[in-house]
């Protein structure tokens, strides 16, 4: 018995250094990244004729993609996903900076990518390089990469709790590795304080009213989780559409790059530029029940959708929070409901549509907007989940226990 106990204690003396040390090296990674996106956009608003920039923003992401690290191509999460179960979680070291160059030009010139797919791959590539320098087998290799996903999340949205758990539910549908559930956390929470330290600042917004339990929020709120779950549907079948037009365009890929920055700039031109970038402006006025364009979730699907298949790199979750924020508050508009409290709900319920992972989203839900949201939001986060079926914007994803009711 006390053999068994002391076997238990240096395991969890091992995965607590091992997974702090992951931690610390995302947390710096995410904070340097954050810190040369912001001055990315910031010399990009102030430059001349910022639109003219976007074709030669996206060729530059595409080159520097393809000559430095093909492991960083696209929004990022997938790969690390795809790294995780075909390779035990090998990734070579020179994803991190190529990953962080290619998404701040694609953001900055005003691609419509997120921040969080780099961050996950910083945070991977970082871990495998210290699994590597400390000569760790397969299976710790593994754990401590999935530390790094999770530590990735928790660092560049501020959750260190929903970050950890969102690491660990996207890799496997329908399964959660319990046995990497301790270190993420740790990673998750070193990793976030750390990034903070350094001067990352993230938009925590508590609801200051949360409409009281009653029959009529109960059932707004499954409704629109059902309408989340159709949205998140449309936004994956946009994203594969996209690719696969973009794979028959003829003529080099950095032309097609080019062509696709030039469409968004006129589209920006036509429609909006609010769905270039992070849209983080819109997003926010969202949240806090200020009114945004009933089309502006499509709008930004189809942005995305057109950054990331022409060859811009960057993430997939800012777009999701995006698309569900404004879904969330076009439904309460048109219903009379709450503005602030749906833009929020939807905003982790797309997330669990999209990307598999309604445990994440309703933690989520409580660590960005606080406890009153939470309640609705599992029961949303839930139902959309339910709706997306087997389909998530990581291909990569594994099935591993086949959902029933269907």
């Amino acid at each position: 018995m006390m053999a068994e106990h002391g076997t238990l204690l240096a395991s969890l003396v091992k995965w607590t250094l091992l997974a702090a040390a992951v931690g610390v090296l995302a947390g710096a990674g995410t904070a340097l990244f954050l810190r040369v996106l912001r001055w990315g956009i910031d010399t990009m608003t102030h430059a001349p004729l910022p639109l003219l920039w976007l074709p030669l923003g996206f060729v530059a992401a595409h080159a520097l993609v393809r000559w430095l690290a093909p492991e960083a191509e696209g929004h990022g999460t997938d790969r690390v996903i795809e790294a995780v179960h075909q390779r035990s979680g090998r990734i070579p070291l020179m994803v991190a900076p190529a990953k962080l160059a290619a998404t701040v030009f694609t953001i900055s010139v005003g691609g419509s990518v997120g921040k969080e797919g780099p961050a996950a791959q910083i945070g991977a590539s970082l871990a495998s390089g210290l699994a590597s320098l400390l000569r760790l087998g397969r299976t710790d290799r593994r754990k401590i990469v999935i530390c790094g996903i999770g530590a990735g999340f928790a660092t560049v949205f501020g959750t260190p709790i929903a970050g950890a758990i969102f690491g660990l539910e996207v890799l496997v549908l329908g399964s959660l590795m319990y046995d990497v559930l301790y270190p993420s956390f740790v990673a998750g929470i070193v990793g976030y304080h750390m990034a903070s330290q350094l001067g990352v600042q993230y938009f925590h917004q508590t609801l200051p009213t949360v409409p009281l339990p009653s029959e009529r929020m109960f059932g707004a709120t499954l409704l629109a989780g059902v309408v989340f779950g159709l949205v998140a549907l449309a936004l994956i079948e946009a994203l594969r559409g996209a690719h696969t037009l973009a794979r028959r365009i003829p003529g080099p890929r950095w032309a097609v790059a080019a062509g696709g920055g030039a469409a968004l700039a006129l589209a920006s031109l036509l429609v909006s530029t609010r769905y270039l970038g992070l849209g983080l402006s819109t997003l926010e006025g969202a949240v806090r029940g200020e009114w945004v364009p009933p089309e502006a979730a499509l709008m930004k699907i189809l942005f995305t959708a057109v950054s990331l298949g022409v060859g811009g790199s960057g993430g997939i979750v800012t777009p999701i929070f995006f698309i569900g924020a404004t879904t969330g508050s076009a439904l309460a508009h048109v219903a009379g409901l709450d503005p602030a409290t749906f833009s929020a709900i939807g905003m982790v319920a797309l997330l669990a549509g999209a990307a598999n992972a309604p445990l994440a989203a309703s933690v989520m839900a409580i660590e960005l907007f606080g406890p009153g949201i939470g309640p609705y939001a599992a029961i949303s986060a839930i139902v959309a989940f339910t709706m997306s079926g087997h389909r998530s914007v990581y291909p990569s994803q594994v099935l591993g226990v086949p959902r029933r009711g269907r």
